[in-house]
């Protein structure tokens, strides 16, 4: 779920004005107040998306809020939007109470106004990093990942998306675990993050959409050379992933959707390359279809490969292979 960024919810009393912490803070970070004394009313406005922020009055007549604390932390849809407590004292007891129930930031008169406010900055660029990052890999997700595609388009400099996939990683999770695949995927996640930044440092960027589906986006000059040394520490790596006998083998026997025992290679790991050596990108979206376009063409090929679009326009899309540069590792 992504974080709305405009609007704060304030769970306060009716009788009482939002206080100045609060209404100072927002004038000077664009963010509009919400304002309800139900724990109810909070719930459902953040069950329907509303608030990048939720700031809670300590009222200790108001008991209710603790337990709405308590629910909106233990589910997973909404535990996202950080919750910070607004206290008129400083008592240690009530604060370790409140971090019990789930809280992400308690804001007393310990602290001066301005540093509460620098705290409820820094408490919401934390919480930006940790929606726009994958929980299994820590790699940027599909939010972080639109945005780089936008950064590379605004910077109009030579770039490569490499839409990175697995192959036969199915079966393998079929065949031995979900552990075990997990573990496959957090490998490939670190071969592809530590090729890209021992290879091209800052200027690369390594994503993770999902699943076994991967990003990396890189300058144009050095795509060859990092998909190249990918697929090598790939091929040298996963092997060793799989039992003794089915790695010496080459292959395991699995059933196929009908039933039917086949032969099932060791995983290899297909690369679709779309670049803007030879053609203009106006949206992300464009930069995404081809990429996974190009992924698909990928998989067809047998063995651990890259591909590289080489085509210059739409009408040579639609022309099939043709155009297309495919290297193996």
């Amino acid at each position: 779920m992504p974080l709305p960024r405009r609007t704060i919810l304030y769970c306060g009393s009716a009788d009482r004005p939002i206080p100045d912490l609060i209404r100072r803070w927002v004038e000077t970070t664009g963010f509009e107040v919400e304002e309800s004394d139900s724990p109810t009313e909070i719930e459902a406005r953040i069950l329907r998306g509303r608030g990048a922020l939720l700031i809670v009055d300590d009222d200790p007549a108001h008991a209710d809020r603790e337990e709405m604390v308590r629910r909106l932390k233990g589910d997973p849809f909404t535990a996202i939007v950080p919750v910070t407590i607004l206290s008129g004292s400083h008592d240690a007891e009530r604060v370790a109470h409140w971090y019990l129930a789930g809280a992400d930031e308690i804001l007393t008169p310990l602290f001066a106004p301005g540093e509460q406010r620098a705290r409820l900055g820094a408490l919401m660029a934390r919480t930006e990093r940790n929606v726009g990052v994958h929980p299994s890999t820590r790699l940027p997700g599909t939010i972080e990942i639109e945005r780089e595609f936008r950064r590379r388009l605004d910077a109009a400099a030579g770039f490569a998306v490499c839409y990175a996939d697995l192959d036969h990683f199915k079966e393998f999770n079929d065949r031995y675990s979900y552990y075990d695949g997990d573990r496959v995927i957090f490998v490939l996640s670190r071969i592809l993050h530590d090729v890209v930044r021992g290879m091209v440092g800052s200027e690369g960027f390594v994503g993770h959409i999902g699943g076994d589906d991967f990003i990396f986006v890189v300058p144009l000059a050095a795509h060859a050379e990092i998909c190249t040394e990918i697929l090598a520490v790939f091929d040298a790596l996963v092997p060793l992933q799989y039992s003794e006998q089915d790695r010496r083998a080459g292959y395991f026997f699995g059933k196929d959707r009908r039933g039917q025992l086949h032969r099932v290679p060791l995983m290899t790991l297909s690369i679709g390359v779309v670049t803007n050596a030879h053609r203009t990108f106006t949206h992300p979206a464009q930069v995404s279809e081809l990429a996974t376009e190009m992924k698909s063409y990928a998989k067809t090929l047998p063995g651990s490969v890259y591909v590289v679009d080489r085509r210059h326009s739409d009408y040579d899309i639609r022309s099939g292979p043709g155009g297309r540069d495919a290297r193996g590792s």
